[in-house]
Order: structure tokens, then sequence, then C-alpha cells
């Protein structure tokens, strides 16, 4: 009933919709979660390999969190964050700050989503130059594959044609580069006009999990430093321990201008998102209200308290469960069991980078496979019937599973991607 229901009035994201409503196809009705699982109407259950697109940390329905909005929602469901503030706003923006120890970000920004982040980054990066007297930095600096959200700002850096081309015509253009190295060769007057380079740290995700060789960070910020552009760091996917720590800027010792959360800021329960960034940005915008400085930028659900208390208890259980000491064995055992699987032919690359690994298909040694024929797509369905729920990314089956998982749902997760392949591409 409840998928017939769907099929007849929902329209999904990344879903071509024809095939999705064809009588055939039966739509997965998730009605709980705990932990690393979720099941479906029909009581099937799923390891969460794909924490719920990247968002869920501790496991679903953790009770800290849910303790958490609870307990917000006994007191205010949501205020207006234009003229009033809020006591979990206050105190998130100060726990984030901490969290950010050591670096110049000072400043929290709210808004809804990954996508809605980076605008507020472009946008506060293009004003502040404004404001300091340099109206000629007016251009982006993004990378080839890049992917930075679905709003016109933010698809307006992305690098994948299949989701952004046909938007081209109301999209800026950006200055778009495939390494560093590309932009050292920049000549000066050009350097001169770009406002920030923006980057998916480490490893860019809908890209196909593909990792930036070790010290691109570093190499970034000395180009920016040199230059005088600003740097914005998209922590959208790597934020929150994906990478091993908890931010992915923190691997190299870097940190950006722009610093863009979300999917993981509230632990994968509510959506928020928080755009932080430094003093000296800040302080372009103070002024007169005359004198039209102000930030004219906003959402109604910024700095939403249900979220930012769900956030609060999110950052608490880093703490309080050693979330990231005891997931350095994890990593560990998802290489020692991704590495098994490296021998088949069917494999033709694995990608991990602390618990985010990607794990490339072809259809022979040498051949690849015709991205047509949605073989990722394949496999994944497959893998369900081993009791794993991923997506892929064409012919990239992504596992991304969320913090809290065990060693032996590591392991099964993993042997569900390898009988999933054995039957789809079956044979040596």
């Amino acid at each position: 009933m409840l998928a017939e229901i769907d099929k007849r009035h929902i329209w999904h994201p990344f879903t071509q919709m024809r095939a999705w409503c064809d009588p055939a196809h039966e739509p997965l009705v998730l009605v709980g979660g705990s932990g690393a699982v979720v099941w479906d109407a029909a009581g099937r259950e799923f390891i969460d390999g794909n924490s719920s697109i990247w968002t869920n940390i501790h496991g679903h329905c953790h009770p800290a969190i849910s303790a958490a909005i609870a307990a917000q929602l006994g007191k205010v469901h949501h205020v207006s964050f234009l003229g009033t503030t809020n006591e979990p706003a206050i105190r998130l923006a100060e726990r984030l700050v901490k969290a950010c120890a050591g670096s110049p970000l000072t400043r929290v920004f709210y808004s809804d989503d990954g996508s809605t982040a980076v605008e507020v980054a472009l946008k506060m990066a293009l004003q502040s130059w404004q404001l300091r007297g340099h109206p000629e930095r007016t251009r982006f600096a993004a990378f080839d594959n890049a992917y930075h959200g679905d709003t016109a700002g933010a698809a307006s850096l992305g690098g994948l044609g299949a989701f952004f081309d046909r938007f081209a015509p109301v999209h800026f253009r950006p200055v778009r580069v495939p390494s560093p190295a590309d932009l050292e060769a920049m000549p000066a007057a050009e350097a001169g006009r770009i406002a920030a380079v923006v980057i998916e740290p480490l490893v860019q995700g809908a890209a196909g999990i593909r990792l930036w060789p070790p010290g691109t960070l570093r190499a970034l910020r000395e180009w920016c430093d040199r230059t005088g552009a600003l740097l914005i760091f998209d922590e959208v996917l790597t934020g929150f321990g994906r990478t091993g720590t908890l931010f992915a800027c923190e691997r190299e010792g870097v940190w950006p201008d722009f610093l863009c959360l979300a999917k993981g800021l509230t632990g994968g329960s509510l959506p928020l998102a928080a755009t932080l960034t430094t003093e000296e940005i800040f302080s372009a915008f103070l002024g007169e209200f005359e004198e039209l400085k102000t930030f004219f930028y906003g959402h109604s659900y910024c700095g939403n308290p249900l979220g930012c208390s769900a956030a609060l208890a999110s950052l608490g259980l880093f703490e309080s469960e050693n979330t990231l000491g005891n997931l350095q064995p994890k990593i560990g055992l998802l290489a020692d069991e991704l590495g098994a699987l490296a021998s088949s032919p069917r494999v033709k690359d694995i990608r991990q980078c602390g618990f985010i690994a990607g794990i490339e298909l072809q259809a022979a040694p040498g051949r690849d496979l015709d991205w047509r024929a949605q073989t990722g797509a394949r496999v994944c369905a497959e893998a369900r019937n081993h009791g794993l729920l991923t997506r892929p990314i064409l012919d990239t089956v992504a596992l991304i599973p969320p913090l809290c998982i065990e060693p032996a749902q590591i392991r099964k997760a993993v042997a569900a991607i390898a009988a999933a392949i054995a039957t789809v591409l079956p044979g040596r």
C-alpha cells in the first residue's frame, strides 16, 4: 500500500522515476533503525552501508541524540534566528569553534544543508572582497569532477557533466583546474581575480571516491597565501570522523578560511549546516546600517534549536564514547577486508580514505563496463539479498558505514559486496 502511494505521488532525488514506478519495481520502505542497522516494512534487516546518504555517525536512534531532541521539544521547536537567538545555537557555535582549536575559525553561520553551507561561503567570500576594496576578485577556482551541491551557486562549481551541464546557462563559470599544480601555472593577473578556491578535502565523493594525493591541501594553502585568494573546504562528506580525524583537513594540519559542514553535523538525525569563517572575514561586514555592509542572506530555519540540540549531543558522543579512538582499528579492519576483494578480476580499483571506501568494478582486466548497463546499481541491489544496503556511483560501489558499526558487521558488509559481484559478474 505505502509503495503504491509513493509511486503515485512522490518524485525521488537522483532517480529515474520511470523505472521506479514500473509495476515490477518493489520500493524499499524503511521503517526503523538501531545502531548500524535499518529494517524495512517486511521485517528485513540491512547493514546501513551508505550511512543514509553519508549522514549517520553514531548509529540510528542513538539514545543520547534522541534524548537531546526530546528535551528541546519540551521547550520550543523553532524560533527565528533573524533578530533573536537561542541557547542550543549559541552553545553549538562555541563547541564547533572549540573543535577547531588552533585554527583561525571563530565565527559560525547556520543554514540547512551542504549546498547552502557552500553557498554561504561563496557569497561571504565575494562580498568580503567588495567590502575590502577588491571588487576585481570575482572568480572561483574549482576542480575537475567536483561536487559541492545542487543549488545554483554550489552547482556552478560542479565538474560532473551528467549532473550540471544542462543547467550551465544559469551558472557562473568557475576557473576549472585538474589539480593544485595547474594553479601554480596561472598568470599573476588571473590569480589576482580569484576570490576563493573550493575543494573537497582528501577525497571527492560523488566523483567515485577519488583520493587527492598527499600534500594537496598544504599546496593549496600555500598558493592561496601567496596570491591572496581565500580557501574553502567543503567537508560535508569528510567531516565528523569519516577520514579518521574529526575534520579531514586535520590530516594535513591545514585550516581554510571557510569550513563548510552538514550531513554528519547532527549525527544523521535532523537537517542542519554550518559555515565557519575567520574574524578577519567577519570584521569586513561590520559597519553602520546605511553602509549596507550587512550579509543579507539567511533561511527560515537557520539556527534551529532542535537541530542544534542534536548536533551538541552528537559532538558530545565523540568524547563520551571515544568515537575517533575506537574507529582506528575499524579503519584497519575495513582495509584488510577490502584487500581480499582486490584480487578479483571484476574489481578495477579499491580506494579508501579512513572510513570512506569505493570499489570500482570492471568487465575484465583492462576492459571497463558500459555505464548504461548500470552494473554498479545491480550489484548494490543484489547486496540487499545478503543484508547490505548501499548505493553506487556509476560502477563504483560506495561503502561508507556509520562509525559505530561493529567488526562483525564490517566483515558481513564486505562479504555481501563480494557475493553480489560474483552473482552479477560471474565467472573469471
